[in-house]
């Protein structure tokens, strides 16, 4: 396979200025807000730290190898460490816009490689969009995540099917749309749809608390991990997010593991 497909290029265009947009894009609280929560040293060889879980095989360490507000900044694995990196760009559009551009490089070559590639090509967009959700309706702000999934054997399609039929929400609904989670047993989830593609819809919640979300389901080989994620603004979101968050990975469990499936 090319060199060239080692690098995941993308961008998008969000509201703010460059120093909203780096507040966004290069310190711990402002990533935290559209990605997972991250802890950032402010300063070229600085620490950084991602955390993916709650267990510490996911907490993913790093370095801040170039520090340039409010313009460039780059994260990776350390001085000598091979393995991804990831520079951001935000460039002024005018007033108050700004592109926001990522170069992820560092990818090897194999069939593990080509899957993480993959994986991670979809996974930008989603954030990246969820970025500008943030900038759009609450920058400046920071938000409390929760982050649950689980795990399907099985089709995407088929996990797809099971977890909005037990959410009680259409599967492909309609931008603007207002949906409302009507499980019995599930944590309130309500709010207006404002991106819906195959597999996934993004929300701009009311409920539990002012924030967004995305319900997901990404392949995995011969798995499906299925996703309620939230990221909710104030303290009423910062309550929401830690009391519903282990709630709702309860939840997905007794979903995709009771009808054909497992939980991993």
């Amino acid at each position: 396979m090319p060199n060239d497909r080692r690098s995941i290029e993308l961008e998008i265009e969000v509201p703010g200025t460059s120093e909203e947009v780096w507040q966004a894009v290069a310190t711990g609280p402002g990533i935290s807000s559209w990605y997972v929560p991250h802890t950032v040293e402010e300063c070229a060889g600085g620490a950084a730290m991602a955390s993916f879980g709650p267990g510490p095989e996911m907490q993913v360490s790093g370095r801040v190898a170039v520090w340039e507000p409010p313009q460039r900044v780059c994260f990776d694995g350390g001085e000598g460490v091979d393995g991804l990196a990831f520079e951001w760009t935000v460039e002024p559009l005018g007033e108050n816009r700004c592109m926001v551009k990522l170069a992820n490089t560092g990818f090897g070559q194999g069939g593990e490689w080509d899957a993480q590639y993959d994986g991670m090509v979809e996974g930008w967009g989603l954030f990246l969009f969820n970025l500008k959700l943030h900038m759009e309706h609450f920058a400046g702000q920071t938000a409390a995540s929760a982050l649950p999934m689980g795990m399907w054997t099985g089709s995407r399609d088929e996990a797809w099917a099971v977890l909005t039929a037990a959410l009680g929400i259409p599967s492909a609904p309609t931008a603007g749309e207002r949906i409302e989670a009507r499980a019995p047993n599930s944590p309130p989830l309500a709010g207006k749809v404002v991106d819906a593609a195959p597999w996934r819809i993004a929300l701009l919640l009311d409920q539990p608390a002012p924030g967004t979300a995305f319900v997901a389901v990404e392949s995995y080989g011969d798995h499906a991990g299925a996703s309620v994620w939230l990221y909710l603004y104030g303290a009423g979101g910062a309550e929401a997010a830690e009391r519903d968050g282990p709630l709702w990975q309860n939840w997905l469990a007794d979903v995709l593991g009771g009808v054909d499936g497992s939980t991993e």
